[in-house]
C-alpha cells in the first residue's frame, strides 16, 4: 500500500499537543460537588461507566488518525511499467546420457553440472536463458525465458534414466545437441549469443555432425562455450547388479579436439572440467561478454483504498456522540 497524499500523515503529529492537553485538563478539572473527605467511598464498589471515562477521547483519537489516513489517500498498486535491462541469451545444452552419473565429479558429473549451472542463472537476473538436453537424441527442455524460477524447475528435474528406460536413445549426440541449441538462438535480437555446451564423452551417434553444427551457429552470431568433464584415467561408474550397485572403473574418454574446433568456430573457448570448481571457470568468461538491452513492458495500475479507514472513523465518531448523549452523559 502506498500513500498519494503521504504530506498528510504529518497531521498526525498534531496528537502529541492533543493528548498533553487532555491530560493537564483531566487534573485542573473542579468537582461538581464538594465534601470535607471521601473515606466513606473508598470501599464503594466501581460502576461500569468508570470504565468508559476516556472512551469518548480514544474515539476522537481514532476518528482523527482514520481521516488523516483517508485525507492520504491510501492506494493499492500493480505496478507494471516499461523498462529496459541489460542482458545476453544463453542456451545451456547439457549432457545427460548414462556416462554422466560417473562419480569422479562429486556427487557425479550431472549433478555437478546442475549445482554449478544453478548458481551461474540466479547469478545472471536478467538474461535470457534457456535449456536443451541431448544423448543419443535432443530436445528442448525449457526455451529461452527470463522465469529463472521456471526454468531452474526443469532443469533440476532432468536425469540421466530418461536415456536409462529408453525415453530417448542413449550415447553422445554433440551435432544434434548443439543444432537444437541454435535453433532456439537464431532468431534472437541480441548483440551477444551464447551457447553452453556440456559433456563427457565422444560424438557417436545423430545425424548432423559437430563440426557442422558449429558453421551453422558461427552463421547466425552465436559464440559456443565447450566444457569436457571428466578426470583423467578413469572414473568410478556405479553399475546395478543382482548384489545392489557395484562401483568399476570405466575410461574417462573426451573428444577434446572437435570440442576445442568446435569452441574455435564461433570465437569461444575449451574448459576441461576435472572438479566442480573447473566448471564455474566457464561462466566467470561469459560475464565478461557484452551485454544488450532488453525490453520488459510492464503495466501499472493503482485503486483507491480508503473505504476501510472512512468506516472505521464514521463508527469512531457515532460511537462517541452515542456514548456523550447516553450512558455518560453529563448533569451539570
Amino acid at each position: 500500500m502506498i500513500f498519494a497524499n503521504i504530506e498528510y500523515l504529518f497531521l498526525l503529529l498534531l496528537l502529541i499537543p492533543y493528548i498533553i492537553w487532555y491530560i493537564m485538563k483531566r487534573k485542573k478539572t473542579e468537582p461538581t460537588m464538594q465534601v470535607s473527605t471521601t473515606r466513606m467511598y473508598m470501599n464503594a464498589p466501581k460502576s461500569w461507566k468508570l470504565y468508559l471515562l476516556h472512551a469518548p477521547f480514544l474515539l476522537r483519537i481514532v476518528a482523527f488518525v482514520m481521516i488523516v489516513l483517508v485525507l492520504a489517500r491510501p492506494q493499492t498498486t500493480d505496478n507494471w511499467q516499461n523498462t529496459e535491462i541489460e542482458g545476453i541469451d544463453i542456451m545451456l545444452a547439457v549432457d545427460v546420457s548414462t556416462s554422466m552419473l560417473a562419480e569422479d565429479l562429486k556427487p557425479n558429473r550431472l549433478e555437478a553440472a546442475k549445482q554449478v549451472a544453478a548458481e551461474f542463472i540466479n547469478g545472471r537476473p536478467n538474461d535470457n536463458i534457456g535449456l536443451t538436453i541431448f544423448a543419443g537424441e535432443a530436445f528442448t527442455q525449457c526455451p529461452l525465458t527470463v522465469d529463472h524460477g521456471v526454468l531452474l524447475n526443469l532443469f533440476q528435474s532432468i536425469k540421466c534414466d530418461i536415456a536409462q528406460k529408453g525415453l530417448i536413445m542413449d550415447g553422445t549426440a554433440l551435432g544434434m545437441g548443439l543444432a537444437n541449441a541454435v535453433s532456439r538462438l537464431k532468431d534472437s535480437k541480441a548483440k551477444s549469443k551464447v551457447i553452453i555446451l556440456l559433456t563427457d564423452g565422444v560424438n557417436n551417434r545423430g545425424d548432423i555432425s559437430p563440426l557442422t553444427a558449429a558453421e551453422i551457429a558461427k552463421q547466425f552470431g552465436i559464440r559456443v562455450y565447450t566444457i569436457g568433464v571428466g578426470t583423467n584415467g578413469t572414473a568410478p561408474y556405479p553399475m546395478q547388479t543382482y548384489a545392489g550397485v557395484q562401483y568399476v572403473q570405466v575410461p574417462v574418454e573426451i573428444d577434446e579436439q572437435t570440442l576445442t574446433q568446435i569452441a574455435g568456430t564461433t570465437n569461444g573457448n575449451y574448459f576441461r572440467a576435472t572438479s566442480n570448481s573447473k566448471l564455474k571457470e566457464v561462466y566467470q568468461e561469459i560475464d565478461k561478454l557484452e551485454k544488450t538491452k532488453l525490453n520488459v513492458k510492464e503495466f501499472s495500475k493503482r485503486e483507491e483504498d480508503y473505504e476501510v479507514f472512512a468506516l472505521v472513523a464514521f463508527l469512531c465518531i457515532l460511537l462517541e456522540i452515542l456514548l456523550r448523549n447516553s450512558v455518560l452523559k453529563k448533569i451539570p
